[in-house]
């Protein structure tokens, strides 16, 4: 097994209309959005309150993947340091094959106002075969992009969610026929959330929603957003031990993936193992990552909003008091991040200290309330395994007599004859 960079080099050779759009051609996709397009696609790049400036955009001013490579700026696609040398790999793969050397991206878009609480990223793609792939970026490297997804247990639609329907409807209008709509962590949040809040004549043309180890949504929000429209076209997977793809999980279907590596550092799609042309998949969560992510669920929908809104924003203002802009900066001078966090920390007043040790309280409550009932439902399914197994047993001795007792009574009639 290898991952989505073996298939590449395996599989970039065929066209499109030789081998349709494959679950490892989406992630490919997915990942492809992280790169950085500033000044190279076109779009909007400038932070506003509505995305009108893709009016000014149309399908022939879409440029080429491998056109990039000329520009100027092209170093700057990768300035993502967490990925940058995989992403480059992804890149080289891409171009080098006849399936995606003439992909064509237009329309995007990267605002991040820390006013607004807002990270939100897109471009669409065109494929060989002429449709069309709207990518959502997942959270980036910003602090700001992080606040936004903690804002999701409390708020809906934050504004990225509000963003990308905007955007869907605005992009689908500009091009005809069937469509994919995808994105990873919390891009995959905003593919299904656009899909089910988009116009209802965009809607329709939607043939697949891909969401990559995204979170879900709060059970309210499904009903709402009317999620039973599209859920037969949503198409969620996840690696054995997800956490960020099982964070509001509820009846939405899913399938598992493979991955080469453990614990979160699974949520890297790099991390997802491919069989031939396809992803390798595992037969369903790891049970101790079930049990912490049911307990993660219980707990935040446990929470009033106002205990929520303080438990993140505290959160948020005490990350933001190291200083640093991205977690890149947070984490490479970490000794002066944690000086800020400590002296945040001594800020935050006492009313809000008593809820932030309340939220964490009920959290370690819930806890202990499902390892409970986990032991009592192991107790009771050893019960009832000794129970099974007595009853074979006995069953087992009853058929050795009964085979016995005949056994002797066939001995016996030769002689009574």
């Amino acid at each position: 097994m290898g991952t989505m960079l073996n298939y590449l080099e395996k599989y970039g050779k065929y066209t499109f209309q030789e081998m349709p759009m494959t679950d490892v051609d989406s992630l490919a996709l997915c990942q492809l959005a992280y790169l950085k397009f500033d000044g190279m696609v076109l779009g909007q790049e400038a932070a506003a309150r509505t995305l009108e400036g893709l009016e000014a955009v149309d399908e022939g001013q879409a440029v080429t993947l491998e056109s990039l490579k000329e520009h100027p700026d092209f170093e700057k696609l990768f300035a993502d340091v967490r990925y940058e040398k995989a992403n480059r790999a992804l890149y080289q793969g891409m171009i080098q094959g006849e399936r995606f050397r003439n992909l064509r991206l237009n329309y995007y878009v990267n605002v991040i106002e820390e006013q607004w609480e807002t990270q939100f990223s897109a471009v669409t793609f065109t494929l060989g075969d002429g449709s069309h792939y709207v990518a959502f970026r997942g959270t980036d490297e910003t602090i700001v992009g992080w606040k936004e997804d903690f804002n999701m247990a409390f708020l809906s639609p934050v504004p990225g969610q509000a963003y990308s329907t905007e955007y869907l409807n605005r992009v689908a209008g500009k091009f005809a026929g069937a469509f994919y709509v995808g994105g990873h962590s919390k891009g995959g949040n905003l593919a299904v959330y656009s899909a089910m809040t988009c116009q209802p004549d965009y809607q329709e043309r939607i043939q697949k929603i891909y969401s990559m180890d995204g979170p879900g949504f709060r059970p309210e929000v499904l009903e709402k957003c009317g999620y039973d429209r599209i859920s037969d076209r949503v198409v969620k997977i996840l690696p054995h031990s997800s956490l960020v793809g099982m964070i509001f999980e509820s009846d939405m279907y899913f399938q598992v993936v493979k991955s080469k590596t453990i614990g979160l550092l699974q949520h890297d799609p790099y991390t997802w193992q491919v069989e031939g042309n396809h992803l390798a998949w595992a037969h369903g969560l790891y049970e101790h990552r079930k049990e912490m992510d049911n307990t993660l669920n219980e707990w935040i929908l446990s929470l009033n909003e106002q205990q929520l809104r303080t438990f993140v924003d505290t959160l948020y203002q005490v990350i933001t008091a190291s200083q640093a802009d991205n977690l890149i900066d947070f984490t490479a001078e970490w000794k002066k991040s944690m000086n800020g966090v400590i002296a945040a920390l001594k800020e935050v007043d006492e009313e809000t200290v008593e809820i932030l040790k309340e939220v964490i309280r009920s959290l370690f409550e819930i806890a202990r309330a499902n390892r409970r009932k986990q032991v009592v439902s192991l107790r009771q399914a050893i019960s009832q395994k000794r129970s099974d197994l007595q009853k074979r047993a006995a069953s087992r001795t009853e058929r050795g007599v009964e085979r016995m007792v005949l056994g002797q009574k066939k001995r016996e009639q030769p002689e009574n004859a």
